[in-house]
Parts: C-alpha cells; sequence; structure tokens
C-alpha cells in the first residue's frame, strides 16, 4: 500500500499510526526524514521551516517532556491532506516534572512522494495527577479506553 497522496481512508488510518509510532520513538533525526527538507510548521505558537528546525524544536521538546507517550487518530483527509486529534501525556521537566495531558488537533499537508510539507499543530496542556494517566508503562497507546468526553 502506498503511503504517498491520494489517501484512501485505510492509507490515512496507517499514515497516522505511522506518524504515531514515530514520534514516540523520539528520534528528532530519524522524524524530520518524514518531512520535506522546507516543510512549514506551526507549533502552538512557534513556526519553523525546514529540517534542521524540525530537529531543533524536537530536540528541546523531549528535553522538556520526559516520560512522553502520544496517542493519534485519524480525524479527516482529502486527496493529500489529513487532519489528526491526537492526546499526550508526558512529566513537565521545566515544572517540577509535574504530569501534563496535551489534547489537540494537527492538519497536516504532503507533498507527491508522500512526505509532509506543512503541518499545524493547535493543543492545550492540563495538569493531570499520575493517577489519572492513560498511558502508563506497559499500556498499548491504540488500546486505551478515552471517552467521548475527551474526543
Amino acid at each position: 500500500m502506498s503511503l504517498a497522496p491520494p489517501f484512501t481512508k485505510e492509507s490515512a488510518n496507517v499514515k497516522v499510526k505511522k506518524a504515531q509510532d514515530l514520534w514516540n520513538g523520539q528520534n528528532p533525526k530519524v522524524i524530520a526524514k518524514a518531512y520535506t527538507p522546507d516543510s512549514i510548521w506551526r507549533n502552538r505558537s512557534t513556526f519553523l521551516s525546514g529540517s534542521a528546525d524540525i530537529e531543533d524544536f524536537l530536540t528541546k521538546k523531549w528535553e522538556k517532556e520526559k516520560s512522553y507517550r502520544l496517542r493519534k487518530e485519524l480525524f479527516a483527509f482529502t486527496e493529500n491532506k489529513i487532519a489528526v486529534q491526537f492526546w499526550y501525556e508526558y512529566q513537565d521537566s521545566h515544572d517540577g516534572m509535574k504530569w501534563k495531558r496535551c489534547y489537540g488537533l494537527e492538519d497536516w499537508t504532503f507533498a507527491e512522494d508522500g512526505k509532509m510539507c506543512k503541518r499545524q499543530m493547535s493543543g492545550n496542556d492540563v495538569e493531570i495527577d499520575e493517577s489519572a494517566r492513560w498511558f502508563t508503562d506497559g499500556v498499548d497507546v491504540n488500546e486505551v479506553d478515552i471517552s467521548e468526553a475527551h474526543w
């Protein structure tokens, strides 16, 4: 199955889960290869472009966000675009290692070769008690029951 546009529901779902797994690997150099060299991003209030900026951004992200675990789900798609809903949990090394969960949406645009050429992310962090975590050690993020109240 091709993971380059045009997308079908099946290929869009596979693309989303591959991105989820890639980000859960937390390797900025490997992740940056999934984007075009001139890819443009908006991540919350940060605007960046290009592989070097992506690597730097992700390196700093995971210096702050320890114990990071992410789940992405397909929200919608067109021929060369995918929208994703996501949740991730982390310990904030800049805030006393408090547990936080980010809720958000991303929209992605893809080049003909299947690499992402544009990524926009909007997200909100919520402090949570450790007992409220979904993505604990050993749990498959894809199997966690996320209630409708959190979708």
